[in-house]
């Protein structure tokens, strides 16, 4: 069962690329004018808001297509992918020995 998170994009403002420090010891590679999406609770985190009260980021809003229906269809959708997808495993499973 997944649990709904809720998730925020942010942008790198900056024209260099940041790494960004997340909570649980993770990293976030951000290039240039790219933008990325992050747990709310991430936001939160101290290296996250030093870097949104310079400027280098930037909160964008919401990540779009967050509703239970969209995520019902991308299960569907993540089912018939894997049975066109399945062949090529099985072959690539029976060659690893």
């Amino acid at each position: 069962m997944r649990y709904a998170i809720n998730k925020m994009e942010i942008k790198n403002t900056t024209k260099r690329p940041l790494k960004v420090s997340l909570p649980q010891g993770k990293k976030l590679f951000l290039g240039p004018n790219a933008t990325a999406s992050v747990a709310a609770k991430a936001l939160e985190h101290p290296p996250v808001v030093a870097l949104i009260e310079s400027g280098d980021i930037e909160v964008v809003g919401k990540e779009g297509g967050q509703t239970p229906t969209a995520g019902g269809g991308g299960n569907s959708a993540g089912g018939a992918g894997s049975q066109t997808g399945g062949g090529g495993s099985a072959m690539r499973r029976s060659g690893d020995r």
